[in-house]
C-alpha cells in the first residue's frame, strides 16, 4: 500500500512538473536580438551602396552615408517606413531574384537583407553616437582646426598641380604652392594613395574608413567631379598605381590581396592572395603584363596580370635577409627595375625578372642598396627619366628626406627642415622641384638641383577652435 502511494505521488508530481517546466521555458525564451543601425545596418550600406549614393555622386538623388540621409530618401520617395519592412522601398530594391541594388554588383546576402528588414520591423531607430556623426560633403566641406597629417602627394603630369591628401578629400594646389586650385571631397575619411593618370585627365585616390570599407575614387580633373567610386573590402586600401596606358589601376588591400581593376568600369581583372600580410604598394612592369607588390610580410612578389598567377619572390626569401616589412615600390620609368623601401630604412633597386635559378641564400635580383635613412622608408618617387629619386622616412621621433642619383649609393641632397616623420614625397615631372609632407601637416617644396627649401605651406585653411563648442 505504501509503495502504491509513493508511485502515485511520483506520477502526479511528474504530471504537474511537465507543464510547469514548459511554461518556464516559454517565459525564458529570448526576444529577437535588437538590430543596431550604427553597428549592423550602416556598415552594409557603406560597403555595398554608398559608392553610388554619396554627396559627390548622388544616384537617384539619394545618399546612404548616414541615418539622416538614408531616412530622407531620394527621387523615388522615402527609403523605409518604420515598422513596415514589406512596404519599405529599400527592402524591395535589395530583394528578389534580380534586385535593383546594389547596381552592377553582387546582391546582398540573405543575412544582410534580413538584418535590414529586422531593423525596420523593430522601428528603424537611429543609435549613431553623437561623436560618430560625420556629415562631410561638398556643401559642408571639412573644417580644420589643425593641419591634417599628409599621407599622400602627387604632381600632375604637366607639372601644374600638386594633389595633397586631407580629411575626406584631396586638396589641389598650384604646383608652386602659390594658391589653392580645388577640393575633391569624397566619402573616405582617410586617403592613403594619390595618383594622376598618365595623361592627367583623371586622378585616383585609394583609402577608405578603417574597419568599415576600402574605396577607390576616380575623379575627372577637367570637371573636378567624381566619375566613380569602387568599394573594395572591409578596410582601407594602399599603393594605387596606373598602368602606362591608364586603362588599369592596381592597389593593395588590408586582407593581404593585390588587385587590378579596369579604370573604365571598375571590373576586376586580377586578384592575387599569396602575401601573408597587408599589401602596401603595387607597380606594373614596363610591358604592363605583370604586377609587382610589396607587403608587411617582408616580400616583393611578381604576378602575371593575365592569369593572376603568382610567379616569383623578387626579393630574397632567406630568413633574416630582409629586416621588417616593405612599404613602398615604384618601377623605373624606362627599365624593368624596381625601387623599394621599408622598415630597415634602406632604399634598394631590384631588377624585376630573374635570369638564373633561385638558390637558398641569394638575393640575385638586387642591383644596388643606398645609404640608410633614419627610421623606415615610407615613400619613394623617381623623376621622369629615372636618373634620380626622392625618398621620405619616419621613426618615432623624427623624419628625413633625401634625393639620390639612381646610379650612386650616397645621397645627392639632404632635404632639411623635417623635425617629424615624412610620409609622402613627389618629384615634379618637369624636374625642377620635389615636394614632401608628413606628420606636421606642412607641404615643403625643394629645389631638386640644390636641395634648398623653396617654400613651405599648410595645404588647408585653419579655423581656430572655439572653447565650449
Amino acid at each position: 500500500m505504501m509503495l502504491h502511494r509513493l508511485l502515485l505521488a511520483s506520477l502526479l508530481s511528474s504530471a504537474v512538473l511537465i507543464p510547469l517546466r514548459s511554461a518556464v521555458a516559454d517565459e525564458a525564451k529570448p526576444e529577437q536580438v535588437k538590430v543596431s543601425f550604427y553597428r549592423h545596418v550602416r556598415p552594409i550600406l557603406q560597403r555595398h551602396c554608398s559608392g553610388c549614393h554619396q554627396p559627390s555622386k548622388q544616384g537617384g538623388n539619394l545618399q546612404l552615408i548616414s541615418f539622416e540621409t538614408f531616412s530622407k530618401g531620394g527621387d523615388n520617395g522615402a527609403s523605409f517606413l518604420a515598422g513596415k519592412p514589406d512596404e519599405s522601398l529599400i527592402v524591395k530594391q535589395i530583394s528578389g531574384e534580380k534586385p535593383e541594388m546594389p547596381l552592377n554588383a553582387d546582391p546582398l546576402s540573405a543575412k544582410q537583407i534580413e538584418t535590414i528588414r529586422n531593423w525596420i520591423a523593430q522601428g528603424a531607430t537611429d543609435d549613431t553616437p553623437a561623436a560618430a556623426k560625420d556629415d562631410v560633403s561638398t556643401t559642408k566641406p571639412p573644417v580644420y582646426t589643425a593641419s591634417p597629417v599628409i599621407t599622400a602627394l602627387a604632381f600632375s603630369p604637366d607639372s601644374t598641380l600638386l594633389a595633397v591628401s586631407g580629411y575626406h578629400e584631396v586638396v589641389l594646389h598650384k604646383a608652386d604652392g602659390s594658391e589653392p586650385a580645388g577640393r575633391l571631397i569624397g566619402r573616405s575619411p582617410r586617403i592613403n594613395s594619390i595618383r594622376f593618370s598618365p595623361d592627367g585627365t583623371k586622378l585616383a585616390a585609394a583609402g577608405g574608413a578603417p574597419s568599415l570599407f576600402g574605396e577607390i575614387q576616380f575623379w575627372d580633373m577637367a570637371k573636378r567631379e567624381l566619375v566613380r567610386s569602387d568599394t573594395v573590402g572591409f578596410d582601407t586600401l594602399y599603393g594605387a598605381c596606373f598602368n602606362d596606358e591608364g586603362s588599369l589601376l592596381s592597389f593593395g588591400t588590408f586582407d593581404n590581396r593585390v588587385r587590378a581593376i579596369q579604370v573604365a568600369d571598375g571590373k576586376q581583372v586580377m586578384s592575387m592572395d599569396a602575401h601573408a600580410d597587408l599589401v602596401y604598394g603595387t607597380a606594373f612592369s614596363l610591358k604592363n603584363d605583370h604586377v609587382i607588390s610589396v607587403s608587411r610580410d617582408m616580400s616583393m612578389k611578381l604576378t602575371e596580370l593575365k592569369t593572376s598567377q603568382f610567379v616569383d619572390n623578387i626579393t630574397s626569401i632567406t630568413p633574416g635577409a630582409l629586416k621588417g616589412g616593405l612599404m613602398v615600390v615604384q618601377r623605373h620609368p624606362k627599365e624593368e627595375q624596381l625601387l623599394i623601401g621599408g622598415a630597415d630604412g634602406e632604399p634598394k633597386l631590384y631588377k624585376i625578372f630573374r635570369t638564373q635559378a633561385r638558390q637558398i641564400g641569394d638575393d640575385f635580383n638586387r642591383l644596388r642598396s643606398y645609404t640608410k635613412l633614419p627610421g623606415r622608408v615610407v615613400s619613394v618617387n623617381f623623376n621622369v627619366d629615372g636618373s634620380r629619386f626622392v625618398v621620405g622616412s619616419s621613426n618615432a621621433t623624427s623624419g628625413a628626406a633625401r634625393i639620390y642619383k639612381t646610379d650612386t649609393e650616397a645621397p645627392l641632397h639632404e632635404l632639411k627642415g623635417h623635425a617629424v616623420g615624412v610620409f609622402a614625397v613627389a618629384f615634379r615631372p618637369d624636374g625642377k622641384q620635389v615636394a614632401t609632407g608628413g606628420l606636421d601637416g606642412i607641404v615643403r617644396l625643394f629645389d631638386s638641383e640644390t636641395g634648398a627649401l623653396v617654400k613651405e605651406f599648410v595645404p588647408v585653411t585653419i579655423t581656430p577652435a572655439v572653447a565650449g563648442k
